[in-house]
């Protein structure tokens, strides 16, 4: 991934003859990235196409947009299958103890003990906590880690650590 730009969806179709694109969303503030006047970018590959939204709403497991100037299925054809994007620059602000995921995968987890456990690889959202999955160091099944203070200790962005307090049966 261009390090300049954080996705912020998929668009994977198109919704109707309107003009409407179907998204996956990849973002974790889909009500600020969605907003009416926002500007997104389209990744073709060679460039990014600005688009600006003109609305926004949900269907299923989708967001449904439409952009300023493309009312037609034509318009939009193009974009399917491709990444919108921001400027990194343009990145939400967090509180202190939340991280973006893309600051968590790949971070190297050990124990208090120091025992090197493995890198994140992916994030899950079950529901009341997010669970971090651990490619272990060497052989083995993955590791999942919940995300709560119990056991997460500290986080390094910086120095892309982590270090937790295994549960009793976490591994």
């Amino acid at each position: 991934m261009d390090n300049k730009w954080l996705n912020v969806g998929k668009i994977v179709n198109t919704h109707g003859i309107r003009g409407e694109v179907r998204v996956i969303s990849r973002t974790d503030f889909p009500e600020e990235r969605y907003k009416i006047g926002n500007t997104l970018y389209v990744d073709l590959g060679t460039e990014h196409v600005p688009v600006t939204i003109e609305t926004h709403r949900k269907h299923k497991q989708f967001d449904l947009l439409t952009f300023e100037n493309l009312h037609n299925i034509n318009d939009v054809e193009r974009f399917k299958g491709n990444l919108l994007r921001v400027p990194k620059d343009q990145a939400v602000s967090l509180d202190e103890g939340e991280f973006f995921y893309h600051d968590i995968i790949g971070c190297s987890v050990f124990t208090v003990g120091g025992e090197e456990l493995g890198k994140v690889k992916e994030i899950l959202s079950p529901g009341a906590n997010d669970v971090w999955v651990v490619k272990r160091k060497g052989f083995g099944s993955d590791i999942l880690i919940p995300y709560i203070p119990s056991v997460v200790k500290t986080v390094d962005i910086e120095e892309a650590k982590i270090i937790i307090e295994p549960m009793e049966g976490l591994f």
